[in-house]
């Protein structure tokens, strides 16, 4: 008996590519338990499933960076100052460098983190966690269909008390923009095309090298990246990324902030004409704004 949950949760996430860099990216996740009938008639109940898979899956993926940990490029490090573990992205002239708690992370045993090597690895975690009649579990990945614009974006919110505070996780997120009342694709497409494959980071986070861990310090590159560092309540985040795949607002990263600067932003660009940009924050949820 096959027993499936269309929809379950979607993750929101970022992960290491070796052509795009940190990449941001929402998946949708369903699933299909296949087992004999339990004492309730039942292959597993969907309450059970929708909790307990759920918790799993946002417990192992959900607001982390994936880490293709088989990659030439990666090597990993430990601080053992701070317990924190240390991530380089050696790519050619545009590494990316982190220090963050164990539990910001997320280890694809693969060369590339795709839907089928995320799926194959929580399949195997999930597997440990079901019941004796459920014999095996097939989990399908996918993107929401967007007939639009779109970017894919990576952040970090040092204020939120939750996993969002982790300075790498990130969302691929539709973007609507109407000049004077219409919607305007030319400049949908413009925002698609700026932050494609974006780090979006705040003024107040920014350091110097100098002021970075001596851990990272001593894996630090040359040439034109930006540093962020902060504390919050999981422990102390660290990121080193190329400026080229970056962009600083004067605020905070949360969508209404961002929403906001994508309004005022487009207002310098488009003057003379009302503004009103709705941001997405992955799938079916964000903010509006207006300039």
């Amino acid at each position: 008996m096959h027993l499936f949950v269309n929809d379950l949760t979607v993750m929101d996430f970022s992960y290491l590519c070796p052509k795009r860099g940190m990449v941001g990216e929402s998946w949708i996740v369903d699933v299909v338990l296949n087992g004999a009938l339990n004492e309730e008639s039942m292959v597993l109940d969907f309450g059970k499933v929708k909790k307990e898979l759920k918790y799993l899956i946002d417990e192992y993926v959900d607001h982390k960076l994936l880490v293709p940990a088989e990659h030439a490029f990666v090597k990993l490090g430990n601080d053992h100052r701070n317990d924190n573990v240390i991530v380089n992205f050696v790519r050619p002239e545009k590494e990316i460098a982190l220090s963050c708690p164990p539990e910001a992370y997320a280890f694809i045993y693969a060369e590339e983190v795709t839907m089928e090597s995320v799926s194959q690895y929580l399949k195997e975690i999930i597997a440990t966690h079901l019941p004796e009649n459920v014999d095996d579990i097939t989990l399908s990945l996918r993107t929401e269909v967007i007939d639009g614009a779109f970017y894919h974006y990576t952040h970090g919110l040092k204020k939120h008390d939750g996993n969002c505070q982790r300075i790498a996780h990130g969302h691929r997120s539709k973007i609507l923009v109407k000049l004077d009342g219409q919607f305007d694709e030319k400049w949908q497409r413009y925002w698609a095309n700026r932050w494609s494959d974006i780090y979006i980071g705040t003024t107040e986070d920014i350091v110097a090298a100098s002021q970075l861990s001596e851990s990272l310090q001593k894996i630090a590159p040359q040439g034109d990246y930006y540093c962020f560092a902060y504390e919050s309540s999981q422990g102390e985040f660290e990121l080193i990324i190329p400026k080229a795949e970056s962009e600083i607002v004067d605020t905070d990263s949360t969508v209404e902030c961002l929403a906001q600067y994508l309004a005022n932003e487009q207002a310098a660009l488009t003057p003379d004409t009302s503004v009103e940009v709705v941001a997405f924050e992955g799938v079916g949820k964000g903010a509006i704004a207006y300039a």
